[in-house]
């Protein structure tokens, strides 16, 4: 037992001991390590933080990442028309809503599948917007929900077609 627990140790030499090692560990270790008095964790580390460095380096200094953007299509917008409408609120004083509304598209086909079905999006959009309070525009999260909401009804309408944004330009609540 003494004599495996000796075959195992560092100073195991030959091929025996380089597979037991792995090849890559075994150059590393007899060449780099006691060039630079090292052992073979601390230059894996030293390999890996290099290699963070490059990567990091080669998207900061215009890598992929810009060629990407380059081949980014174009938005469309198209501009619904205006709308108002009162909020369900107390019965004591009504409450109204008013919104310009603007669609982020792909391309002009979507447009095309859009003007349609106009009258059905813009009921949706009224009819959701009529069973609001108040508290439910409040504050960015409020508007977020609001667009997705809307965003959420344009697209069933136009599918298979989607848009990418439903946009605010414009929105007062009285």
């Amino acid at each position: 037992m003494a004599e495996a627990a000796a075959a195992d140790g560092p100073e195991t030499e030959g091929a025996e001991g380089a597979a037991k090692r792995g090849l890559i560990g075994s150059i590393a270790g007899k060449i780099l390590g006691p060039l630079l008095g090292l052992n073979k964790f601390v230059l894996m580390g030293i390999g890996a933080g290099v290699l963070l460095l490059a990567g990091g380096g080669y998207f900061l200094l215009g890598g992929s990442h810009h060629e990407k953007a380059a081949e980014a299509p174009k938005a469309l917008f198209y501009d619904l028309p205006d709308m108002t409408v009162n909020l369900s609120a107390s019965p004591d004083r009504p409450q109204y809503l008013r919104m310009k509304i603007t669609l982020e598209v792909e391309n002009t086909h979507v447009v095309e599948a859009i003007k349609p079905v106009m009258p059905r999006v813009i009921d949706t959009f009224q009819t959701h917007l009529r069973e609001l309070r108040i508290t439910d525009l409040e504050g960015s999260a409020g508007l977020f929900r609001l667009r997705e909401e809307l965003t959420r009804r344009v697209n069933l309408a136009i599918a298979p077609n989607r848009i990418r944004a439903v946009l605010f330009r414009e929105i007062v609540v009285q």
